[in-house]
């Protein structure tokens, strides 16, 4: 797994011969860190060029018609959304993390600062650089001077996201063996100091008959005549065979003129033993606990720092077992650092709550509309109590609160960005669609990517096209809407009545459950009830009251079966103008009852029911139900009353009103078979299972 990318420059060189700084960091942090085989190095070579390291990619640019550093970012980029990478570190180059930044990648963005900030370029501005400290994830400074000139004239000196992480080397174990070598390696110019160095070690070569001098670089751009027949000057050799070098030479010399934003050459060779002389420019005092400064950059003071080294060699060992023991930026802890900064990075999607129980936002609609005129019906409330007791916590998210016909108008963006910003702060493990569908397509895909959250859907309405149900196509439209990006389907219509593109193996059987708080009646122990038989109709739950002209086929099933038995006594609503009942009030009337009738619009359906199920069997009163509903999978004829048509059901009533004994066994029977099979503490469990 390639999660983390690295982005040099691009005019750098990731090759052995020559590496430059930023390449000489990524070689010898990936060398030593366990998340090496999870990153990939990105460069730009020519071909056939040998990279420093098997994890290389090159992004060859060739001749580009735009900026050569955005097209170089533009192939990162499209790596990017290939690899979907977690972290992106990028090295000195602002205007590569500027492109990141505006392209809203959801990586996290690293960027180590080489050079001077204000010498590079989109970054050189105060409105720049509070820019990039404000936007980018974690920035590293290689010197204390380069955070400096970094919030030099910004409104602030400091940011949590902003530290030092300095340029780091392996301690060697044995002191090594020393020559009388003096060397200089760097660019060979007058900015490097090189200028004054082969004035002052020609001179030292003419005193001192048995010392050699070394100088290692180029400089095509400024040419020095230096000769002598102990001083070499030799090209760039890699970055191995300078160390190698350092080993030997017991003097090295780095006297920048211009502002160093670390000095490499300074560290290295003061950790393998060199006493090492150096200007204070730039964040040369910062590499190594020198006490060899070259105050006035001129050959004359370097020639005598140099000259009483030479005689003193007591001194001079002293000082180079000093610099070798006491290596002030080892490259484990700098490896260590980041390694550790990264894995919190490639982990911060954990849950706070860790372990087998989980963090669950249910968005659905929890009645505070209708001030919970519904809560003994509410399938959203009892599924998140369910959750609640299986220990998980819940968020409630009731959608319907923020939804009007401005919002519809918007594609209910207004509520999307509330889900959005509710998921940033709760970073929940499972996202429940209570009935409904209304998050948008970029919501759950980034919800999902973000936070490797979960989505599943549970619906209630009719959905199977033979049951003829109201609105069951505009019911199936509405969840097959993103189903790609939803990992589990809990329907009240059984999944084999349903014909649907969505996966046969997303889609589950959902019973209406039941509470033990809510359905909390055992009607069966109630005497004096002086009405036979109770049935509710309502014309929408949430509308909550009849619709003047409106009908359906449940009040012909109802008017046949009060023609054809007239004797037997009726608790009726929603039908001749009796209104729809609710909570208390729908309690006060099922308890007059001996007996109630369960159903639904439509045809029969297999396990299909209205919610008011629950209400019915589970409060304890002998229920009837149609027998085309294959409920008789789950209840026995002696716990649920089964009838084929009108005629069946009225003589089955009429029989049992003969025993009211077996209709208060059957009552409780059925009320006690509910529970232990359709809780919503179980469903949930089931759901739970089933999702992960």
């Amino acid at each position: 797994m390639k999660d983390i990318a690295i982005l040099l420059p691009y005019k750098e060189n990731f090759t052995e011969n020559s590496a430059g700084a930023a390449s000489i960091w990524v070689k010898d942090y990936l060398n030593k860190s366990k998340l090496s085989k999870r990153s990939i190095v990105y460069g730009n070579l020519e071909n056939n060029s040998k990279p420093l390291l098997k994890n290389f990619q090159n992004l060859k640019i060739g001749n580009s018609f735009v900026k050569k550093n955005i097209s170089y970012t533009n192939k990162l980029y499209n790596e990017y959304l290939k690899y979907k990478f977690k972290i992106i570190e990028i090295h000195n180059r602002p205007e590569s993390l500027l492109y990141l930044i505006k392209k809203k990648v959801t990586a996290k963005l690293i960027f180590i600062y080489h050079n001077n900030p204000q010498d590079l370029r989109s970054s050189t501005s105060i409105k720049e650089r509070t820019f990039i400290a404000e936007n980018t994830d974690q920035i590293y400074f290689v010197s204390k001077w380069v955070k400096n000139k970094f919030f030099e004239e910004l409104p602030y000196i400091h940011r949590n996201n902003c530290e030092i992480l300095y340029p780091a080397i392996d301690p060697i174990k044995k002191f090594p063996k020393k020559e009388k070598v003096i060397i200089f390696t760097g660019k060979l110019n007058s900015s490097k100091g090189f200028d004054i160095y082969g004035k002052a070690v020609t001179k030292i070569l003419d005193k001192f008959n048995d010392w050699t001098a070394l100088a290692i670089g180029n400089e095509p751009r400024e040419k020095f005549n230096f000769k002598h027949t102990r001083f070499k000057i030799l090209d760039w050799v890699t970055h191995n065979k300078i160390l190698n070098y350092y080993r030997k030479a017991s003097i090295s010399i780095v006297p920048s003129r211009w502002q160093e934003p670390f000095g490499r050459t300074a560290m290295e060779s003061a950790a393998f033993g060199c006493a090492t002389i150096t200007s204070k420019k730039g964040g040369l005092p910062e590499t190594f606990d020198n006490n060899l400064f070259i105050n006035k950059i001129n050959e004359h003071e370097l020639f005598n720092i140099i000259s009483k080294l030479i005689k003193d060699p007591v001194n001079r060992k002293k000082i180079q077992k000093i610099n070798w023991k006491n290596v002030k930026h080892k490259l484990s802890d700098h490896v260590k650092k980041i390694d550790n900064f990264k894995e919190f990075l490639l982990n911060s999607n954990f849950n706070f709550n860790k372990g087998s129980k989980l963090k669950i936002l249910h968005i659905s609609t929890f009645d505070e509309r209708s001030d919970h005129r519904l809560f003994n019906i509410s399938i959203a409330n009892k599924l998140s109590k369910g959750f609640i007791r299986n220990d998980h916590d819940v968020i409630n998210f009731s959608y319907r609160n923020y939804l009007t016909k401005n919002l519809v108008a918007k594609k209910n963006a207004y509520i999307n960005d509330k889900v959005s910003n509710v998921a940033e702060n709760y970073r929940p493990d499972l996202i429940v669609l209570g009935h409904n569908n209304i998050l948008e397509r970029k919501t759950l895909s980034s919800i999902k990517r973000k936070y490797s959250s979960k989505i599943i859907l549970w619906y209630e309405d009719a959905l199977g096209k033979r049951g003829e149900g109201p609105n069951w196509k505009n019911n199936l439209n509405l969840i097959e809407g993103n189903n790609d990006l939803i990992d589990q389907f809990f329907l009240t219509t059984h999944p084999d009545e349903i014909k649907t593109r969505i996966q046969r193996k997303k889609l589950n059987y959902l019973p209406i459950p039941v509470d033990p708080n809510i359905e909390n009646l055992k009607i069966y122990e109630y005497k004096n009830r002086y009405k036979d038989l109770f049935f509710a109709l309502s014309h929408g739950v949430n509308f909550g009251k009849l619709k003047k002209g409106k009908s359906d086929e449940r009040e012909a099933f109802i008017d046949n079966l009060m023609n054809m038995y007239p004797n037997i006594k009726y608790n009726i609503l929603g039908i001749s103008n009796e209104t729809p009942k609710w909570n208390y009030n729908f309690y006060n009337e099922l308890v007059k009852c001996k007996m109630s009738l369960n159903l639904s619009r439509g045809k029969a359906l297999k396990y299909t029911s209205s919610n008011r199920i629950a209400a019915l069997i589970g409060n304890g009163i002998f229920t009837f139900i149609d027998i085309n509903t294959k409920f008789n999978d789950f209840f026995s004829d002696n716990e649920l009353g089964f009838y084929k048509n009108v005629d069946d059901l009225g003589n089955k009533i009429e029989y049992f009103l003969k025993y009211p004994n077996k209709i208060n066994e059957y009552a409780k029977r059925g009320r006690d078979k509910y529970f232990r099979l359709f809780n919503n503490k179980l469903i949930t469990k089931k759901i739970i299972e089933k999702t992960f």
